[in-house]
């Protein structure tokens, strides 16, 4: 059985890659808002997990206003994917008109002075199409981590889709992401991260939404041990076609503490940049998965092909 749904999971991704690209994008995008509505109207585990999620960050929207979130969420994660699918057609004029990015001096100011830097970002609207328009339209090549994806090919197909579009992926698994991680920082490239789940033991532990969760603790130890800037992102989709986003002000490294109350507070610094571009698009979160440690049970969710996130560095 679990053989079976994997296959049947590769399959289906592999068609949308090879079906989607091909539609006209009015036929993408309407196709994409009728596969959402239609998961949404089933209420099915994500979408129940979602609105749960939603309460939490709008913790006075009734049920009647959940339900308005939850639904646009499942719209703009299907945004995602339908955008996903297209983007190796996309030219990079294609790219620039559909991507507005505030606070780009952070960045270029952090490259340009030879330092490393790091960009950390929630499951906000759309972190692979951000990632071209660094690539393509700033002319930044930089470096990720990925998760393993069950099943395997499906994995691969994630990465060469990944590479395919101008970034280096690192598997998670193995033990040799976060040194080669450091090299490329030392060396005064960009890596980038999506940094807002991490439920394995060694997350750190920060104040999110009024509760308990745990978030990587890799982006703040990578900027402690390199000199990196450390940089929280935050993206939104509007009314438009055009996706939105920030680069935020630079998390700093604590003058005194420990290693541990340093991680601690540039982790907390980033939970906090995270929620609030969380709190002001909220259903452009694509948090389909438990996240407080209050919502855990014993055995965590595994990760599996219908998470498009997830990465993570220890």
């Amino acid at each position: 059985m679990s053989t079976l749904k994997d296959r049947l999971s590769d399959g289906l991704y592999g068609a949308g890659w090879a079906t989607v690209k091909k539609l006209p994008e009015p036929v993408a995008a309407g196709l994409g808002r009728r596969i959402a509505d239609f998961a949404w109207k089933r209420r099915g585990k994500s979408v129940l997990r979602l609105e749960s999620n939603l309460a939490r960050v709008v913790p006075d929207a009734g049920p009647e206003r959940l339900a308005e979130l939850s639904k646009a969420g499942m719209r703009s994660y299907m945004r995602y994917w339908m955008e996903s699918f297209r983007l190796p057609t996309w030219s990079t004029e294609q790219v620039e008109r559909g991507v507005d990015i505030k606070g780009v001096h952070h960045l270029q100011d952090g490259l340009a002075a030879g330092r490393g830097v790091i960009l950390a970002l929630p499951h906000l609207a759309n972190w692979d199409l951000a990632g071209v328009w660094v690539t393509r339209c700033l002319g930044v090549p930089f470096t990720t981590v990925a998760e393993r994806l069950k099943p395997e090919t499906l994995y691969d197909r994630f990465v060469a889709y990944r590479e395919s579009l101008g970034m280096e992926v690192l598997p998670h698994t193995g033990g040799s992401a976060f040194g080669t991680l450091a090299r490329r920082l030392r060396a005064g490239g960009l890596i980038c991260l999506v940094a807002d789940r991490d439920l394995s033991a060694s997350g750190t532990e920060v104040t999110f939404f009024g509760d308990t969760t745990r978030m990587p603790a890799g982006p703040a130890i990578l900027a402690q041990q390199t000199g990196a800037l450390l940089l929280p992102v935050t993206l939104w989709y509007d009314d438009t076609s055009v996706m939105r986003g920030r680069i935020h002000a630079p998390v700093d490294v604590p003058e005194s503490g420990t290693r541990a109350e340093k991680t601690s507070e540039m982790t907390q610094a980033l939970a906090a940049a995270f929620a609030g571009g969380i709190a002001d698009h909220p259903e452009d979160w694509h948090m389909l998965q438990r996240l407080w440690l209050a919502d855990l049970e014993e055995r965590p969710e595994p990760v599996v092909g219908a998470e498009p996130g997830g990465e993570r560095v220890e």
